[in-house]
């Protein structure tokens, strides 16, 4: 993977968003609810798996799609926790120039199968029980996703 994904929230330096592509991630969780999460390689930074929504696809296909690019886990998906277009979250991607605000969704799902394996997309992969999610080094915009995927009463979060 060439470039690298720089994440900016209420920054006054940011760079101004240019495009908004739909994008998904699924909080997979296994049998004893812990969270799956990858080490982006693009970054550095820990995060739920999840990408682009391509064209042809649903947004739950793409979900599924990505968690098992990233991770090599075939997950169901059970729920949707949020919804999250913040235009104080931009996202530039440096190989290109491209700045985009944010737009994802935010799916619940299970485990289902596969083997855990890394990717491009993923320099590790791993499972994080609750009591450590929040201490993983991560974005501003990962953080409030994963706030909410600790709070999720199956109410889904809209900004």
């Amino acid at each position: 993977m060439t470039g690298r994904r720089i994440d900016y929230f209420d920054d006054p330096n940011a760079p101004t968003a240019t495009r908004i592509i739909p994008g998904v991630s699924v909080a997979v969780t296994d049998d004893s609810g812990r969270l799956l999460m990858i080490r982006r390689s693009d970054n550095d930074f820990w995060a739920i798996p999840g990408g682009a929504q391509e064209v042809g696809e649903t947004p739950v296909e793409a979900a599924r799609r990505e968690v098992r690019e990233e991770t090599g886990i075939i997950c169901e998906i059970t729920g949707l926790i949020g919804v999250f277009s913040n235009p104080r979250n931009v996202v530039e991607f440096t190989s290109n120039g491209e700045v985009r605000q944010e737009f994802s969704i935010l799916f619940a799902g299970r485990v289902a199968g596969g083997e855990m394996t890394t990717s491009e997309e993923s320099l590790e992969v791993a499972w994080h029980a609750r009591s450590e999610i929040t201490e993983l080094p991560m974005t501003a915009a990962q953080q409030r996703r994963i706030r909410q995927f600790l709070v999720f009463d199956g109410t889904p979060y809209i900004e």
